[in-house]
């Protein structure tokens, strides 16, 4: 074009560069991969990319320019003065297709119920690796979006998924033991002038029992019965398993769990037994989650991390390895009753809902009041409802946790109900797609048939033979292998063994030209 002849600059055309911030997956993660923004009076981050900023800046290059009219900058020349440098790439934990099933399964559920906002987590239980984190709240125009990061800033009374905490604490500490009785009364109990309730009688039931049913009397009896003189031992459970203390993640603004001593203000004699039920303390779904995954992983408990890999054109800067923070937090023979009561729980107990015949489950249900503390809660009660949990439960590769906020009691608020549903389908399609084994091992050697069939066909080549053998039986790939190296020509009729063959065996081979082979 004639416009373009004179150069970029003298004919006319000027290039203006203009940067946009993409997200290929949409809104899916979005909270998550975050963003950084600064401005002339504050400097605001978000997520993995205000985390990991000083890696993915970069630095910016020079270009000198010309004001010309109408305060109009015009390049001097094409080239910069200082080339800008790329930032590094950040690679994250998460796996698409999880992050997918986890997004649009929480996004449906919280539809349907018409709830505030939820959250759920995916974490690999071997490696901490986070492979999915969804957090959706929703708008005036009663949509979803992801509008906080609910899973990593906001701590909250847990209720009942707490329990097994509380248990595990008292189970380790040989205070309590799953095969001791306890009375749950018709489903009401004073504790220091305080009703506790359950939505059913149970009578007297077992330790283990109580759990599965997730008694808040029964909890609240054991734990209350067994250290109401000296809570402290069975509150220090929680600081050994770092329980009382952030993570420490990359992303800004994680919740900080608290979890009252005596002397401080929110005790009181009516502390432990609402403790053992998951009331006066608060924790995030990542803290709980965390303690859940160690279950899953003999113990072990991992810190969940979000990124595996820093790089550079192709080039490793810095990885990221699985991080310890508590090699074993209690003894195998614990964990195994622990295991089997959580697998229980969705076999016969408040998550038989989500048991299925063809994959195994174990976790906790909870279902926890919240604002109970403001006056219009007995005509407008809330709830949160979560569920957290392991699969497969005899071999776990994941572990889980769905929060779900202010569902519409109208339609139902019960953990079983409102959030054991979207982990059974996570669970589920992240099954089918995730084998248990990833490798086979093949066994070593030949199979006996296979090596006999070998030694045979090898003993006949040995043989410097001037007869056709007797080759019934024999596999047609094996007689053609043998009878061209013979020099004969084959037609074969059928399939399968040999159980026929023309001209018979102990013919003279010079006498043949051709042989028929007759399959079944």
């Amino acid at each position: 074009m004639p416009l373009l002849n004179l150069g970029p600059y003298k004919g006319g055309l000027i290039v203006v560069q203009k940067p946009t911030r993409e997200h290929p997956l949409g809104k899916i993660a979005e909270r998550l991969v975050g963003h950084h923004t600064t401005t002339d009076s504050m400097r605001y981050t978000v997520g993995l990319e205000g985390a990991f900023d000083a890696y993915l800046r970069g630095q910016d290059g020079h270009r000198l320019k010309q004001k010309i009219a109408k305060g109009q900058w015009k390049p001097v020349s094409d080239e910069n003065e200082l080339e800008p440098r790329d930032g590094f790439d950040v690679v994250t934990t998460i796996d698409i297709n999880i992050q997918d099933i986890a997004h649009h399964a929480l996004l449906a559920q919280l539809e349907h119920y018409e709830a505030e906002h939820g959250t759920v987590v995916v974490m690999e239980v071997a490696t901490g690796a986070v492979r999915a984190m969804a957090n959706l709240g929703r708008t005036n125009q009663g949509t979803y979006y992801e509008k906080l990061n609910y899973a990593v800033g906001e701590s909250h009374e847990p209720g009942s998924t707490f329990k097994t905490i509380a248990f595990a604490a008292a189970l380790e500490d040989q205070a309590i033991d799953t095969a001791q009785i306890v009375d749950t009364r018709l489903g009401s109990k004073a504790f220091y002038g305080r009703m506790i309730t359950d939505t059913k009688g149970h009578g007297k039931i077992s330790a283990a029992r109580a759990l599965e049913v997730s008694s808040n009397i029964g909890l609240a009896s054991l734990i209350d019965g067994a250290y109401s003189e000296t809570p402290e031992r069975w509150l220090d459970y929680f600081k050994t398993w770092r329980l009382d203390t952030v993570l420490g993640l990359p992303i800004s603004g994680e919740g900080k769990p608290e979890i009252p001593r005596p002397g401080e203000k929110k005790w009181s004699k009516n502390a432990l037994p609402s403790m053992a039920y998951g009331y006066n303390l608060r924790m995030t779904p990542l803290q709980i989650l965390a303690f859940y995954n160690a279950l899953a992983n003999d113990g072990v408990m991992v810190k969940p991390h979000f990124v595996d890999r820093i790089i550079s054109d192709n080039r490793l800067i810095h990885e990221y390895g699985t991080e310890v923070l508590n090699p074993k937090i209690m003894s195998e023979a614990s964990l195994n009753e622990l295991r089997d009561i959580l697998k229980n729980i969705v076999k016969r107990g408040t998550g038989k809902a989500l048991s299925s015949p063809y994959f195994s489950i174990a976790g906790k249900t909870g279902t926890a009041r919240t604002e109970y503390w403001m006056e219009d809660w007995d005509e407008d009660r809330r709830y949160i409802s979560s569920f957290a949990g392991y699969f497969p439960a005899d071999q776990p590769k994941y572990s889980c946790i769905v929060v779900i906020h202010k569902p519409s009691t109208k339609k139902g608020y019960y953990g079983a109900d409102v959030t054991g549903p979207v982990f059974k389908r996570i669970a589920q399609k992240i099954y089918t797609d995730s084998p248990v084994k990833e490798h086979v091992i093949l066994p070593t050697g030949s199979h006996p048939e296979l090596a006999a069939s070998e030694s045979k066909f090898n003993a006949l080549m040995a043989q410097n033979t001037e007869e056709i053998p007797d080759l019934t039986g024999w596999p047609l790939m094996d007689a053609l292998a043998l009878l061209e190296n013979l020099g004969v020509s084959v037609s074969v009729r059928g399939r399968g063994p040999i159980i026929r063959q023309i001209p018979k065996a102990g013919t003279a081979l010079r006498q043949t030209t051709t042989i028929t082979l007759i399959g079944s």
